[in-house]
């Protein structure tokens, strides 16, 4: 508040150092009028004519001249110095001083923020930050970079970076570096053999798939190095291969794993709707009875329809739904299912489009 008065106040001053002039009477103008000049040459002609200097005609021609300029400058300070003409000026004054700071106001309500609240220092700071150019942050790094160049943390940094504007062969470069200076690692590798794949455009070529091997020889456990040998054997036309690969990724994954809808969703782009029994349960289903075998089935349906409400995400897991519902002769169940699946993928258009894809594979219109 102190600082809105200390504001309005200077507003104030400013308006009025401005029009105060205007609100002011003539008395020093008329002091140094344009009569008084002209007055004071009819007077010097007056003693050039005495003292001889000049002619009678021509100190006549200039009494002429002089009085006519006399006459116009005294109608014009006449008109100018006139009450009216004052009082107007004054009221002009006044309106202007007290008018132009409400317009103001009125226009910064109208189209300023008046409830903005403050913007601390800090986050104008990051807000720079965030709208800097992503290409000029680049450039700095690798100018760093290049006066230091065993600066393994900084090539660690710059690679994922470079690889998400599209550079592919900069970033193998710098995971190259990273790992030369580093140390090696699984995902180092992986990372390394996904900039290889990228930078020929989502092929799995040999120097890529040799990343990958290294990753996983480190850790048989690399998510990102076994999904992409699952890539690279199914572009080999080894679809078996890879629908093993990815079908033992989810087998040994948790429930709540962050990957597991791209792996399921490369299973289905296979072809895979859904997976087959291991060879354990297909043999202890041998010995039961049609009725224990049903109540099995109907236990792992029912697991399976828990689980898809908390993770709406799963495409396979919806269409193994609906797929086990029309096996147990339950259509009603899997049209229900169906429902369902489209409104949990309907804001996502890849999984919907592959949602379909899989329903029209079952017979169902997707």
């Amino acid at each position: 508040m102190t600082l809105w008065f200390v504001l309005a106040l200077m507003t104030a001053a400013a308006v009025f150092t401005v029009l105060w002039p205007l609100g002011r009477g003539n008395a020093s103008a008329r002091e140094g009028s344009e009569t008084v000049v002209y007055k004071d040459q009819l007077a010097e002609v007056q003693r050039d004519v005495a003292a001889g200097m000049i002619g009678a005609n021509e100190a006549e021609a200039a009494r002429v001249e002089i009085s006519r300029r006399l006459l116009a400058a005294s109608d014009a300070e006449a008109g100018a110095s006139s009450p009216s003409s004052l009082w107007f000026r004054r009221a002009v004054a006044l309106i202007a001083l007290a008018g132009l700071p409400l317009v103001a106001v009125g226009l910064y309500a109208t189209f300023g923020s008046p409830s903005l609240g403050d913007f601390p220092l800090a986050e104008r700071s990051r807000a720079a930050v965030a709208t800097a150019s992503m290409d000029k942050l680049v450039s700095q790094v690798e100018t760093h970079l290049e006066k230091n160049p065993t600066d393994g943390r900084g090539w660690e940094v710059l690679a994922p970076v470079l690889a998400r504007i599209g550079r592919y062969d900069d970033a193998a470069r710098a995971w190259r570096n990273a790992i030369t200076y580093n140390g090696e690692s699984a995902p180092r590798r992986a990372d390394l053999g996904e900039a290889i794949a990228a930078s020929s455009g989502g092929v799995v070529t040999a120097a890529a798939k040799a990343e990958f091997d290294r990753a996983i020889a480190l850790d048989p456990n690399e998510v990102k190095a076994r999904y992409f040998m699952g890539i690279a054997a199914q572009q080999d036309g080894r679809k078996d291969d890879a629908v093993n690969i990815w079908r033992g990724m989810l087998a040994s994954a948790p429930a709540d794993a962050p990957w597991r809808p791209l792996v399921q969703e490369a299973l289905v782009r296979a072809g895979v709707v859904a997976p087959k029994l291991s060879d354990e349960t297909i043999a202890a289903t041998k010995d039961m009875t049609e009725g224990d075998r049903n109540t099995m089935i109907r236990g792992m349906v029912d697991r399976l329809a828990t689980r898809l409400k908390d993770n709406g995400n799963d495409v396979e897991g919806w269409l193994r739904l609906v797929r086990a519902y029309m096996v147990l002769g339950e259509r009603d169940k899997a049209q229900a299912a169906l429902a369902d699946a489209r409104q949990a993928v309907g804001g996502d258009a890849a999984r919907l489009q592959l949602l379909n894809d899989g329903l029209k594979s079952l017979g169902l219109d997707g």
